[in-house]
């Protein structure tokens, strides 16, 4: 452990040292979020570029989640593990959260990646939303004041927390429990 800059030792060599305390852990810089924990995740689409029934069309073989250009969103995708679930989100057009996704590889490289820093996962579709879920629903609930898609609207892969998770499900017309992990 290293010593802490500038500090001082006023003790003699025949006195036994005090133990160095233990350092609480860091909490995430601002703007950042910690993903210890987490396994729900908003996977966010242009539907024009790959939508939800594209992602269907897949089965259960799913799709790499690439093309993922931005360091918190693929700290994000590392983070995860096969059988975590998700949000699918259309951006741009429909603004709305239309599916669950589920993890089914984890952090791989990005196949569209030619520098060997990008990575992705692969994702399955599991089960429509039957009301989907707009942006502008998420925002008018206090329950989601706190979620990233309100709050960090930008970032293409999102944690989700399991209290907003549940809301979205509740609001999308799901039992939660019928969407527990495998």
């Amino acid at each position: 452990m290293k010593k802490a800059a500038g500090s001082k030792s006023t003790t003699s060599k025949a006195a036994a040292k005090p133990a160095p305390k233990k350092k609480a852990p860091a909490k995430p810089a601002a703007g950042k979020t910690s993903t210890e924990g987490i396994d729900r995740w908003l996977f966010k689409s242009e539907p024009d570029v790959f939508s939800w029934e594209m992602l269907k069309k897949c089965g259960r073989k799913g799709e790499p989640w690439d093309g993922v250009r931005n360091f918190l969103a693929r700290n994000n995708m590392r983070a995860m593990k096969k059988g975590d679930l998700g949000f699918f989100y259309h951006s741009n057009e429909g603004k709305e959260i239309v599916g669950i996704v589920e993890v089914i590889k984890e952090a791989h490289p990005d196949p569209k990646d030619d520098t060997g820093k990008w990575q992705c996962v692969t994702v399955a579709a599991v089960a429509d939303l039957p009301k989907p879920v707009t942006l502008a629903d998420a925002k008018a609930n206090d329950k989601l004041s706190k979620m990233s898609l309100v709050t960090s609207m930008r970032l293409s892969v999102q944690p989700v927390t399991t209290a907003e998770w549940n809301e979205v499900l509740r609001m999308g017309g799901l039992d939660p429990k019928a969407l527990s992990k495998k």
